[in-house]
């Protein structure tokens, strides 16, 4: 029983975020932001708890990820649709993690050795994205027009999201390399 809580955690955030692109669609910024906030608690709350009682599972490496990028997608998706995100800035973020999946699954089909395994700068690249969700989710809920310096974060984000898809190319193009100077 005890096992299952981080992985009825990531649920809840999977179910999150579809709840959360509706608030937004439909004008609940206050509720949308409650629930964006819940959702990043249940992610810090599982991680915690899988790694303080080892409650690490199969099922959870491949769901917490999967949760993670679901909640972002709908976030930027939803504030792009509502022009509260620039639409090039949801591009952006979208296409960085389906770049990575294309990439994934490219390396198993080809039978490259890529480790997947989240870099400093991926993880730069998440909390950065989080935190500039929750910046504008704050200012919608609180009702306060976006400041000129949400442009600058926006920009930042994006410089950050392209310097993490970078790195994860140069991993997989190295892989590519090193797969095919074996074989000849």
């Amino acid at each position: 029983m005890m096992r299952q809580i981080p992985n009825t955690l990531t649920a809840l955030r999977l179910l999150a975020a579809p709840v959360l692109a509706a608030f937004l669609l439909y004008g609940y910024q206050m509720y949308a932001f409650v629930v964006f906030a819940f959702a990043g608690f249940t992610d810090l709350a599982d991680g915690f708890l899988a790694k303080k009682f080892d409650l690490t599972t199969q099922v959870g490496r491949y769901l917490d990820p999967a949760a993670d990028k679901l909640l972002m997608l709908a976030a930027f998706l939803a504030l792009a649709a509502t022009h509260q995100a620039p639409l090039w800035l949801m591009i952006v973020v979208i296409g960085r993690d389906v770049a990575i999946v294309v990439a994934i699954f490219a390396a198993r089909l080809l039978d490259l050795p890529l480790r997947i395994e989240p870099l400093p700068i991926g993880k730069l690249c998440t909390a950065v994205q989080v935190a500039y969700v929750a910046l504008i989710l704050l200012l919608m809920a609180l009702r306060i027009e976006a400041p000129r310096s949400a442009e600058g974060a926006a920009l930042i984000t994006a410089a950050i999201t392209v310097a993490s898809w970078l790195a994860y190319g140069d991993l997989w193009l190295k892989a590519f390399a090193a797969r095919y100077r074996t074989a000849a």
